[in-house]
């Protein structure tokens, strides 16, 4: 019988097959740096493994507990309701195994300093006052979700001499790329950094690249946060905080 409690790092899936190869090296980075710890993938749509499976072969196993960690950045639908949905319907197929699902990665200073380090990789410095960056993320029918991101895009500016940042979303009508770069560019913004607010590549970070491209063949395209020692961190914390209730009640 097992007496670890697992991590189970759910993202969300995609049909590109970059984004699950990157977000399975992020959760192979997690494991590595805790090699204690037992830390399984798994997707809630498009990718395998299916969070159901994941939990089924936990359940196997003999754990009676585990906790389940969203590996997203929005506190949105997906953590809100289908996630919840999914682990809900495993309580009652595996009565015996409790699941906790943590809260989401957010966007505190961590993250934040990784959106920084994709920014400077992309050749735009924290001292360089010509430039405007567009913080591009998915975008969400939740109208907090969205502001969210527009908070971080102020943040995000913070120490540095950047002319400014502004929200951007791939779907939905919060804010659209054109505007975030013309608004840069009304400020005084000579080189725009389209910088994703995304863990990993895909089809919908594409679209937001080729929208900007077409607008300013010179804008500058930063890779999404990725892997990185402050996400490994971020997504370990939230397992550890899940954790603390259930060994507290133990």
């Amino acid at each position: 019988m097992n007496t670890a409690v697992p991590l189970i790092a759910v993202a969300h899936g995609s049909r590109d097959p970059r984004s699950a190869q990157v977000i399975a090296t992020v959760v192979a980075d997690v494991r590595a740096a805790n090699p204690g710890l037992d830390v399984r993938l798994a997707f809630l749509d498009l990718s395998l493994p299916a969070v159901a499976d994941v939990i089924a072969a936990v359940a196997a196993e003999g754990h009676h507990e585990a906790i389940v960690v969203p590996l997203l950045l929005g506190d949105a639908f997906h953590s809100r309701v289908d996630l919840p949905g999914i682990l809900a319907a495993a309580r009652r197929r595996h009565p015996g195994l409790a699941l906790t699902q943590s809260d989401v990665l957010g966007s505190g200073p961590e993250l934040l300093a990784a959106l920084h380090s994709r920014i400077s990789e992309a050749g735009a410095g924290p001292g360089d006052g010509a430039v405007g960056v567009v913080l591009a993320a998915v975008g969400s029918a939740r109208a907090e979700s969205n502001a969210a991101v527009a908070a971080l895009a102020r943040r995000a500016t913070v120490g540095t001499a950047w002319v400014g940042a502004e929200a951007a979303f791939a779907t939905g009508a919060a804010g659209s790329v054109a505007t975030a770069m013309a608004r840069l560019r009304a400020r005084g913004a000579r080189t725009l950094v389209v910088a994703p607010w995304f863990l990993a590549p895909g089809l919908l970070l594409d679209r937001v690249c080729t929208q900007a491209v077409a607008l300013d063949a010179a804008v500058v395209l930063a890779d999404p946060l990725g892997a990185s020692t402050e996400l490994s961190r971020v997504i370990l914390d939230r397992y550890r905080c899940a954790h603390i209730p259930l060994a507290a009640s133990a």
